[in-house]
């Protein structure tokens, strides 16, 4: 697990915060929605699940709800944080099911796509999960 890195600023321009430890989040594993050129994904979200969101998103190929223990991957339930790829939350985003977004734990990167005002709509102040 790399070390979350203290430079790593968020949509607001603020210092990233952590999305979740619990589940164990993050392209590094490390609970922040960092990203690297090898992220080809781009996991930069810190999205809370909902229901709407995971029954889309198994719909369209991308299970987020079946465990897969050999890559370390408890499957997910509605509440749990997750940091989603960019490209994933805005195709539910197209298609009326994007999930609620933590901005001060949503990587800067994610404005590369979509706009602060759009991401302010989703914006919920959901604790961090430790």
């Amino acid at each position: 697990m790399r070390r979350f890195d203290p430079r790593s600023r968020n949509v607001l321009g603020g210092k990233l915060e952590l999305c979740s430890l619990d589940p164990l989040t993050g392209w590094f594993r490390n609970g922040c929605c960092e990203t690297e050129g090898l992220d080809h994904g781009t996991h930069v979200v810190c999205a809370v699940m909902t229901d709407a969101f995971l029954y889309h998103q198994k719909q369209v190929g991308n299970d987020l709800v079946t465990p897969r223990p050999e890559f370390g991957f408890p499957g997910l339930v509605a509440g749990d944080q997750w940091c989603v790829c960019l490209t994933r939350w805005k195709q539910a985003h197209d298609a009326g099911c994007a999930p609620p977004i933590r901005l001060e734990a949503t990587h800067e990167e994610a404005l590369v796509v979509v706009p602060l005002e759009t991401l302010q709509t989703y914006a919920v102040n959901s604790p961090r999960t430790t």
